[in-house]
């Protein structure tokens, strides 16, 4: 291969990490679109007053169609305009506050009016169709929830009924700072004409009562051992995390032998492209059928061959969802030893003038599995003293920066806080007390204690503290975090391996969903009508 040539075999292999990259945001953003339908999503706008993305509604009329219209019905619910435009609104405005970096990628316009755009090519429905589904799938979420709630007598907290309460302080205190004569009128002008205390007080208690309640179940769910083998049968692949290398080999490379043709547009026969692919094979095959370590070896080996140029990507002990599909069955293999290689196709599908779907093969991947990690250590249990940075300012990006001398302050503070826990008892409950007395963590009560951490859970510094192959009850030390400065203390290994952590997490989460769904199945959605919703909102002027 020529100088050339192999240049551009490393401008293709820097362009395929950044598509690889682009593509895991963009399909990063279809996910995030997708949490904005369902009950996850009204979780995020719960009990928040914000400034509103869209501008304030005129404030005219009484309102008295929209709270006495059914827009749609949830069940036996009936939804008013006015209960809608709550739903709506919010909806619109956890869109765009939370993915407005993303509006472009959807085909979603600022500047036009929702119900002239469309969302969805195959059935037409306009951006305002898609907020107004959005609005009563999060309301079926809502109803679903809190008639689960009521029927399982579960009620409200008082700690979370003075939520509510200062909520509405602040939206009565933040109407008078705007402007407005009362919060009423604010409420009308965020979400139009039937907006009233009342009824905006019930739609928080509502969504207040459906959060609590999915928690609290989904935390009363408990496993014992037999419980959890049987969840790990058939899927002990899953709970493992993998090491190994790969390096791709692109059949475009071998196309281009020339200066000429490493710049001007070149049309290649179907017979060209067979040879390419062919000679791509046999270099990828070379290499996997050579005797490699690690992953220093497997670059010395790239570098050797005359055709390949960079170095193999490392993937040091991925989760199993996070292995390249690609060749996911072969890494998590329960055969796989330290060293096997392979390779495997790199396939690419388009459709053709004729709307048909065609698959070719664009390269192979050539990996070198490493090791397995069946993760069966123990969680940790840990206690920590938080001395919180104080003054900062704040940088172009909006986030708080702490200078070199506000970072030393706090950290100073927190060797002052260990060195007067060393002269003193020494135990696990005089840290327990100190934590309650000085942490800028918690509430006082816990003595700064975290039960079954898990890896990453925490911040990586704080996390590598933590998980310290030398890490032993009774340990202390000092660690700076983005936060501030923390004494530690490990309290000891938790019963619970981490493994087995992975395989109850996973069946909660299923069997959550489950009876989500369930729940969902009982309030069918029946739409009426959409006369007050206001589906021509303009984003960045409201109308």
């Amino acid at each position: 291969m020529s100088a050339s040539s192999k240049k551009k075999l490393r401008n293709e292999q820097a362009a395929e990490k950044m598509t690889q990259r682009q593509l895991a945001e963009q399909k990063e953003a279809k996910k995030l679109k997708g949490y904005t339908i369902g009950f996850c999503a009204i979780l995020l706008v719960l009990l928040i007053i914000t400034v509103s993305v869209l501008s304030y509604r005129a404030v005219t009329g009484t309102g008295f169609l929209e709270r006495n219209t059914t827009a749609a019905t949830i069940g036996n619910h009936k939804i008013s305009h006015a209960e809608l435009n709550y739903y709506y609104i919010d909806a619109i405005n956890n869109f765009t506050t939370q993915y407005g970096s993303y509006l472009s990628f959807f085909g979603l316009d600022a500047t036009l009016p929702l119900d002239q755009q469309v969302e969805n090519t195959e059935t037409g429905a306009t951006w305002a169709d898609y907020f107004i589904d959005t609005a009563l799938n999060n309301a079926s979420s809502i109803y679903a929830m809190t008639d689960a709630a009521k029927a399982a007598g579960y009620t409200l907290t008082e700690e979370e009924k003075a939520e509510i309460t200062n909520t509405i302080a602040n939206l009565e205190f933040t109407a008078l700072t705007r402007n407005f004569p009362d919060a009423e009128t604010y409420l009308k002008a965020l979400y139009g004409n039937g907006a009233n205390m009342k009824t905006y007080r019930q739609y928080l208690e509502n969504n207040m009562l459906a959060q609590s309640y999915y928690t609290q179940y989904a935390q009363s769910l408990t496993y014992d051992d037999a419980a959890l083998r049987a969840a790990e049968a058939g899927k002990e692949a899953e709970y493992n995390n993998y090491t190994y290398s790969y390096y791709t080999i692109n059949v475009e490379s071998y196309l281009h032998n020339d200066e000429e043709a490493d710049t001007a547009e070149h049309s290649h026969s179907a017979e060209d492209k067979a040879a390419a692919q062919k000679a791509a094979e046999a270099d990828a095959k070379a290499l996997s059928e050579q005797t490699i370590a690690d992953a220093a070896a497997f670059d010395k080996a790239i570098a050797a061959m005359e055709n390949l140029t960079g170095k193999s990507t490392l993937c040091d002990d991925y989760a199993y969802s996070s292995v390249t599909a690609d060749f996911q069955s072969w890494v998590t293999d329960s055969a796989r030893k330290p060293g096997d290689m392979t390779y495997v196709e790199k396939k690419s599908t388009s459709i053709d003038e004729n709307g048909a779907e065609v698959t070719e093969v664009t390269g192979y991947y050539v990996i070198l599995f490493t090791a397995c990690n069946d993760n069966k250590y123990p969680l940790v249990n840990v206690r920590h003293i938080l001395v919180s940075y104080e003054g900062g300012t704040t940088d172009a990006t909006g986030n708080t920066v702490y200078s070199p001398e506000e970072k030393l302050a706090a950290e100073v503070e927190a060797r002052k806080l260990l060195q007067s826990w060393e002269k003193g008892e020494k135990t696990e409950d005089a840290f327990s007390a100190l934590a309650n007395q000085h942490s800028d963590d918690g509430d006082g009560t816990t003595g700064g204690l975290y039960t079954d951490v898990y890896p990453g859970q925490m911040v990586p510094q704080f996390n590598d503290w933590c998980f310290d192959e030398s890490r032993k009850p009774g340990d202390t030390g000092i660690v700076n975090t983005t936060y501030g400065s923390h004494v530690m203390f490990y309290s000891g290994d938790s019963e619970t391996l981490y493994r087995d952590y992975l395989i109850r997490e996973a069946k909660r989460s299923a069997d959550v969903e489950s009876w989500y769904n369930e729940q969902i199945a009982k309030n069918p959605i029946t739409k009426k009508s959409t006369k007050y919703v206001e589906t021509g909102l303009i984003l960045s002027t409201g109308y």
